[in-house]
């Protein structure tokens, strides 16, 4: 064969060839040739692209056997919100959902479709002229991470779904919303491979599907052989549309997605529960897992009129099958205190197998909880797996209660540290408040050196965690008495870091008051309260010596703000941190040795939108309110300056229809010197 255009057909032919097999092969379990043939196919295609190069595309199948790794997943905003699903878990609940939907679509009656609720991870996958861009994860709904690398290693996911019959009705944007999971074989073997290789195993397939996502190196997630069924419509510009959900699933199956083949179409509810019903006896007979079944109003046009809630759509829910139970013996309760100083009892039971994993730990979540359950130790209880994961202890059973069993006794100091504890009123959560507790002293440390405190540049979490499991630091100030060489102790550590960590802890030593007082992680304290305590005060020892009537005339410092101040200052801990501070160098009066920045910028509002070169959206704000401006998220007549970075937002165009003054990132900075 001769001539680059014969050899491009020729790459194509085989590229449309091997995605016709993975079709057969993933989508239709349909296989047409051996795995030899498949392999053959596949080998002759690497080999041409790797003679032409520039014929390599992004689509092309030999391209899902995983890239090079990548540092960290970027933020990704999802085309149309990722809406979670209200949970139903009885059938009366169902039945009385039904009427809700009768009685908006009145006179016109729903007809259902019901989809097996795979337990698997949300994931968006976005197709520009037909191919694969991006797949991101749900996230918090609005924002997810971008996993693009990761999910083109699914070969249930098609890297391209044009196809020549279709090719009129192919929209040029298309969105759509469907579930990863492993199954359970999959699982099975992923787990014997760590267990032989002495890794920890993963809890369930979802675990593993989920970790296997956000695995940096998209070579390893090509191995734990991941699979994908779709199951929702995001968004699509051009193409067909679509009067119900059936005919977009369907379509979607002939553009060559997996779809469940599980999926039906119900005309009343009564159907809908005996569908439901079924599959709640015979789960288990599946290959892979699922937790309840999805039921959906299946036309469109429903869809519309029935409309959303902030968080859910309210033409669809989630009947969640009962969870699986146990009966077990609390051998002890103890009290585990976090990373927020929050403490929180835990149940250690008797190791019971429950949905297919031994239990042998349950939290408590908080003290009323355990006056709720009037939980005691040696109490008989009942635990289930909520959400077929999560063990959680639902009841006692109290007529096994011998008078030998235990009560349970709020803690008056911190398990941890010894050191005082506080509840404040509407609150559940019992909290150590030592800044010093070992338990917390990670968190805490992270949050002194974050930027917005004490700004120590290169004291991030791997460091600090090294720090404190080495012992090298028991409080805050423990990080000014680091030498060099205790850093070079530490992974990673060469002379020009460490030098310019020990530099940068000297520097935070003339922070301004109110930057120490944030640090400190007193509850309640955020930022604006830290600076009027600082105005306030001018010094650590007048705000320590402050009565509470005092501090309840600061207008933002309530009775509850009050308190935790008077508390966090009152315990010897508290004050030890102090001394130390003092002993340290660090600046307790005042703004930064009393000198304070000409005031340019007083009484000019700043608006920031788009993307800064040379600041962050907080150190641009800073900046403002050091000079004497105020800082807003939101345009008004009252804003001076729209400050405009790279893709700005509404709030530029907002500026442009008021008359506000719009600026560039340069301009802001001559008026900032």
């Amino acid at each position: 064969m001769t001539g680059k255009s014969n050899i491009k057909k020729e790459i194509e032919k085989l590229r449309n060839s091997i995605r016709h097999h993975d079709h057969a092969y993933y989508i239709l379990n349909q296989p047409e040739i051996s795995d030899k043939e498949y392999d053959d196919l596949m080998k002759k295609l690497q080999e041409y692209e790797s003679q032409y190069p520039g014929l390599v595309r992004p689509d092309s199948p030999t391209q899902r056997v995983g890239g090079k790794p990548v540092d960290k997943f970027l933020p990704v905003k999802h085309l149309a919100p990722m809406l979670s699903l209200d949970n139903i878990y009885s059938f009366e609940e169902l039945r009385e959902w039904d009427r809700r939907v009768a009685k908006q679509l009145f006179p016109v009656k729903a007809q259902w479709i019901v989809e097996l609720k795979t337990d698997g991870v949300g994931i968006s996958l976005i197709y520009k002229n037909g191919a694969l861009s991006a797949g991101a994860t749900r996230g918090d709904g609005e924002t997810g991470d971008d996993v693009t690398e990761n999910i083109q290693t699914i070969k249930s996911i098609p890297m391209r779904i044009e196809k020549k019959e279709l090719k009129e009705r192919m929209p040029h944007l298309l969105e759509v919303r469907g579930e990863v999971y492993m199954d359970r074989e999959g699982f099975r073997k992923l787990n014997l491979q760590r267990q032989n290789e002495n890794e920890a195993l993963f809890v369930n397939p979802r675990n593993a599907a989920a970790g296997s996502l956000k695995l940096l190196d998209p070579r390893i997630t090509a191995k734990r052989k991941l699979k994908y069924f779709l199951h929702s419509f995001g968004v699509q510009e051009g193409g067909r549309q679509y009067e119900a959900h059936f005919e977009f699933l369907n379509y979607m199956k002939e553009l060559g997605f997996s779809t469940n083949p599980e999926t039906s179409l119900c005309r009343d509810i009564e159907e809908v529960i005996s569908y439901c019903s079924n599959w709640q006896e015979k789960r288990e007979k599946l290959s892979y897992d699922i937790d309840g079944m999805v039921i959906k109003v299946n036309d469109m046009a429903q869809q519309k009129k029935l409309g959303f809630t902030m968080r859910s759509p309210r033409w669809a829910v989630a009947y969640k099958f009962p969870a699986k139970q146990a009966t077990t013996v609390v051998k002890d309760i103890l009290f585990q205190v976090g990373r927020t100083g929050v403490i929180t009892p835990v149940a250690e039971l008797e190791p019971v197998e429950c949905g297919g994993v031994t239990i042998s730990r349950s939290t408590l979540h908080n003290f009323d909880e355990v006056g709720r359950l009037d939980i005691r130790v040696r109490d008989h209880v009942v635990i289930e797996r909520a959400g077929e994961v999560i063990p959680k202890i639902v009841s006692v059973i109290k007529s096994l209660r011998n008078g030998s069993e235990q009560e349970v006794r709020i803690p008056e100091k911190c398990p941890a540290c010894l050191g005082a504890i506080s509840r404040e009123e509407e609150e559940v959560a019992y909290r150590c408040i030592n800044p010093s507790c070992p338990a917390h002293l990670e968190r805490g440390l992270f949050h002194f050196a974050s930027r917005d405190a004490m700004d120590i540049a290169g004291l991030g979490d791997s460091v600090i965690e090294q720090l404190v499991q080495k012992k090298a630091v028991m409080d805050f100030m423990d990080i000014y008495y680091l030498t060099k060489e205790d850093l070079f102790k530490l992974e990673f550590f060469a002379d020009k870091k460490a030098q310019n960590l020990v530099d940068a802890v000297r520097d935070s030593k003339n922070r301004p008051l109110s930057r120490v007082l944030y640090a400190l992680g007193i509850r309640h304290v955020g930022e604006k309260t830290a600076e009027l305590l600082a105005e306030k005060y001018k010094s650590m020892d007048n705000l320590i010596n402050a009565d509470k009537a005092d501090l309840e005339s600061i207008k933002e410092v309530g009775p509850v703000v009050a308190d935790t101040i008077k508390a966090f200052f009152g315990q010897p801990q508290a004050r030890v941190l102090i001394d130390k501070m003092k002993k340290a160098g660090i600046s307790l009066e005042g703004e930064k040795g009393g000198v304070k920045k000409p005031q340019v910028l007083e009484g000019l509002a700043f608006v920031f939108t788009g993307e800064l070169k040379n600041w962050t959206r907080k150190q641009a704000e800073t900046a403002v309110k050091e000079l004497g401006g105020s800082a807003s998220t939101s345009v008004s007549r009252k804003t001076d300056y729209v400050v405009a970075g790279e893709n700005p937002g509404s709030k530029h165009r907002t500026a442009k229809e008021l008359g506000i003054k719009i600026i560039n990132e340069e301009q802001f900075e001559k008026l900032t010197k």
